[in-house]
């Protein structure tokens, strides 16, 4: 008979440290010049005012100070990453025409699986471009538009593209968005008519293969009135010795009385400095949900934004972080109530062991115009051993006395007396401490989508071997 294992360890990762030779066709040199960023813009065939966005970008990038606060993010070096990598194949809509390395990758990481069983629609990224791009005829008959960012610039949605791409992150908002705007490169474009409800979900998923390279992926999604979606955002990369940098975008879009459930796994390697933006509005009566994990990277600054732009607009933030030896994540989330009932609520456990850091902030803001506005915010964190760190630092702007807002924070260590008790019911001390971290964690945990590809559940499932300590 098989004993249950009794240890919180660190998430295992092996299964994401493979890579394949770096057989790209196109490469830039390391560094960011404006010659760089001109050439990727010639390579991408970019429109006139995406070049221009990018040079303004690029000029942002330079005048812009590094954040004085946060983690340290000194050893991230960049004359030394390399901004485009394109790999040695187009994009395909069929998956047996993808390279055979390439397909292995995301065949180790069961994305071919989860498209069979229960995905409307993939999109694979490899280092810096789409190589595989899938929709269901039946999703596709009802009008959804799911395609890589660049071929919809270039097609018939490219006025849409212009006019919301980086309109909610433009490039002043902070460097790394300065960045993003100069040598973005893949990721996705959704946009869901009026009215259409998409019954499962849409994923994409990031692979970074390169080592010292950077992936700017950005993901653009606009459901439409009275629309709703599930997406899934995956990524992953193999450990390196040296840095590799993720600064991606996300812009999303949720009309009137529409609703969108954004889900993301970030399992990142250890020697990866994550640096994302996420943002969305919301219109009138709009429901958006996100559902965060993130365990990997050896820096990690994510705080997902939401504006409550209309009247009855709402936002759930669910999100659990697991922070190891050698990984500082900060993250967290914030909301502005800009419209009158508007309501949020943030949701979040973080479990720090083996000297990890773990940082929660929370921003939220309430407009003078935001009457009868609810918001609540909830944190807790937990240390397994003394030589870890978990911080709260929650941040309130509340303009307006008509308004219900509460926030509550717990850090701690696992409790002596609940140890005890568990033991009185026959379960040794390591069986007793493993179930109340599992427990700790299962009811922001169950959130996330499990279901949808194989690889998740190696991210959220605590491993439980020998004794902790």
């Amino acid at each position: 008979m098989t004993r249950e294992k009794a240890h919180v360890e660190d998430i295992n990762r092996s299964m994401y440290d493979f890579h394949f030779d770096d057989k790209d066709s196109f490469k830039v040199e390391g560094g960011l010049t404006e010659e760089i960023v001109r050439e990727i813009s010639k390579e991408k065939n970019d429109p006139e005012w995406m070049t221009d966005l990018r040079l303004r970008s690029l000029r942002i990038y330079n005048e812009t100070p590094l954040p004085n606060w946060g983690p340290d993010i000194t050893g991230l070096n960049m004359s030394e990453i390399v901004t485009y990598v394109r790999p040695n194949t187009n994009m395909k809509a069929n998956w047996d025409d993808v390279p055979d390395n390439i397909k292995d990758t995301f065949e180790k990481l069961g994305i071919p699986q989860a498209e069979i069983k229960s995905l409307a629609g993939v999109g694979a990224q490899y280092d810096s471009e789409l190589v595989y791009h899938n929709l269901r005829e039946e999703v596709a008959a009802q009008g959804v538009i799911y395609t890589d960012l660049e071929s919809a610039m270039h097609g018939e949605y490219g006025k849409m593209i212009e006019e919301y791409f980086m309109k909610l992150v433009p490039p002043t908002d902070h460097k790394f968005a300065a960045l993003h705007g100069a040598v973005w490169s893949g990721g996705s474009f959704v946009y869901v008519p009026k009215g259409v409800q998409v019954e499962i979900p849409l994923q994409s998923y990031f692979r970074l293969n390169a080592p010292g390279a950077g992936q700017f992926e950005h993901t653009l999604i606009i459901v439409d009135e009275g629309a709703s979606l599930h997406f899934i955002e995956g990524c992953s990369a193999p450990k390196y010795n040296v840095a590799n940098l993720h600064a991606g975008c996300v812009e999303l879009y949720v009309k009137k009385d529409a609703k969108l459930r954004y889900s993301t796994i970030e399992n990142w390697s250890k020697n990866m400095y994550n640096l994302n933006t996420k943002r969305v509005i919301v219109e009138e009566g709009g429901q958006m949900e996100w559902v965060s994990g993130s365990f990997g990277s050896h820096i990690s600054c994510l705080y997902p934004m939401t504006i409550l732009n209309g009247e009855r607009a709402s936002v759930e933030f669910t999100g659990v972080t697991f922070a190891g030896a050698g990984q500082n994540l900060d993250t967290g989330a914030k909301v502005v109530h800009n419209a009158p009932k508007t309501t949020s609520f943030i949701n979040t456990r973080s479990i720090s062991k083996g000297g990890g850091i773990s940082t929660f902030r929370s921003s939220l803001k309430v407009s003078p115009n935001a009457t009868q506005a609810k918001a609540a915010v909830n944190c807790q964190s937990l240390m397994l051993d003394p030589i870890s760190r978990s911080d709260t630092i929650p941040a309130m702007d509340i303009r307006t006395s008509d308004a219900d807002i509460g926030h509550e924070a717990s850090i701690g260590s696992i409790s002596d007396d609940a140890v005890f008790y568990l033991m009185s019911r026959g379960l040794s001390e390591e069986e007793a401490k493993a179930l109340i971290v599992s427990g700790f964690a299962d009811n922001v945990s169950k959130e996330l989508p499990l279901e949808y590809a194989v690889e998740m559940n190696n991210l959220i499932r605590l491993e439980m071997i020998g004794s902790i300590g």
